[in-house]
């Protein structure tokens, strides 16, 4: 049985896609990111980053999404 590592969305690169596995304990990062519809189950692609990393853009639920790094390392995904 093959493990998988776990990472933050901050870690995947342009062009590959993960599930949301958890989200951060920071009360209202977290609540912020629960209302942007990035859920625990949510499939997410990385589209782009910005030239110098920051912000992300990616695609969730049939939108473009922009995060900051900050934002994307409380999201916890796996790769698919």
């Amino acid at each position: 049985m093959a493990t998988t590592k776990m990472l933050t969305l901050k870690d995947i690169e342009p062009g590959q896609v993960c599930i949301v596995e958890g989200l951060g304990t920071k009360s209202i990062l977290r609540k912020r990111i629960i209302d942007m519809g990035v859920t625990i189950g949510t499939k997410i692609e990385v589209r782009k980053l910005a030239p110098l990393g920051d912000p992300m853009e990616i695609y969730i639920r049939g939108y473009h999404l922009s995060l900051r790094k900050a934002e994307a390392a409380e999201v916890v995904v796996r790769m698919v």
